[in-house]
């Protein structure tokens, strides 16, 4: 147990934010639960003991939200980012300029430790504004945080995904398909040994300063997902690789549309495979063994699925 320890989550009501939150509680840190939308953080107050997970509202925007959500924590844990842009919020709002406020703020503060959630192909010469927006929020980070943990992950699923949860929504309601960069390999990763990664670099002082490149065991191409994805729902339909001139078309259509369900930018990540590097930090540093996506997914893609039954066990080409 950590004693009277105070860790404050950014962006801590999202996907990864609840297992974050739920492990640092499970440590025995107080956890202050920051976001936009503190009503939708109050569902995670069932993680911890009674009061020991307490929402609040920051704005990674705001320094005086963010100052006061960082006052006095042992601990900050940054996950808040955007996948693309929007009216409200932009990659250069929040990747970047957002990142450095919550590092600067934090150091101000006299937090003892800090870890930032990148992702895996962040680089300042990546073909997407994502990436490049990443890269330009970790040089933030390191400026006023050098002895931050930065965590890249590949592409990370579990049951409230919108990954493999879209690829089953898909194989449900169209008579095909869809591949995107079929040929694209990805490493996904289960959000549950993320967070538990996550959580024992924001514990643990001597794992300080370091990046960690964070992938799961299987090694998937996007069309290996789309055939999984088909064999797990039981649904007889074709795999389309959508050309690249048609995919721009489409993609200038749907971002434009709520919920932006392909950009531009996106095809632009998918132009490049997102996998770990075999030299670079992983797992077995930290002594977890990651989880494979058929020991995880099959259990929430069952409700894509055309009948009753268990479906077999998909082995992806490396």
């Amino acid at each position: 147990m950590s004693g009277n320890k105070t860790a404050a989550v950014l962006g801590g009501n999202g996907f990864v934010g609840q297992y974050v939150v739920q492990c640092l509680a499970q440590a025995g840190y107080t956890v202050r639960v920051a976001s936009r939308r503190p009503d939708q953080s109050a569902l995670l107050r069932p993680l911890g003991r009674v009061g020991q997970v307490a929402p609040f509202y920051a704005s990674v925007l705001d320094d005086s939200t963010v100052a006061c959500v960082v006052r006095g924590a042992d601990v900050v844990v940054n996950l808040a980012a955007v996948l693309s842009s929007s009216s409200a919020q932009s990659l250069q709002a929040v990747n970047v300029e957002g990142a450095g406020r919550v590092a600067r703020l934090a150091a101000e503060a006299g937090v003892a430790r800090y870890v930032h959630m990148s992702a895996l192909g962040a680089s300042a010469d990546a073909p997407s504004a994502y990436g490049r927006s990443r890269a330009a929020g970790e040089a933030l980070v390191r400026q006023f945080r050098p002895d931050a943990s930065l965590v890249r992950p590949s592409v990370i699923f579990g049951p409230e995904d919108k990954f493999f949860n879209l690829f089953g929504a898909l194989a449900r309601y169209l008579p095909f398909m869809p591949v995107y960069g079929a040929t694209t390999r990805v490493q996904p990763v289960y959000v549950g040994d993320v967070a538990q990664a996550v959580a024992q670099l924001a514990t643990t002082p001597e794992l300080a300063g370091r990046e960690w490149q964070l992938g799961g065991p299987d090694i998937m191409t996007m069309q290996d997902i789309a055939e999984f994805a088909l064999q797990q729902t039981q649904r007889d339909r074709p795999v389309m690789r959508v050309p690249l001139a048609l995919a721009r078309l489409q993609a200038a259509v749907l971002e434009r549309l709520p919920g932006k369900l392909l950009t531009r930018d996106q095809l632009l990540m998918l132009s490049q495979d997102n996998v770990v590097p075999p030299t670079e930090t992983g797992f077995e540093v930290l002594g977890i063994v990651p989880r494979s996506v058929a020991a995880c997914v099959p259990f929430y893609l069952e409700r894509y699925r055309a009948g009753g039954g268990r479906s077999g066990v998909f082995v992806p080409q490396r």
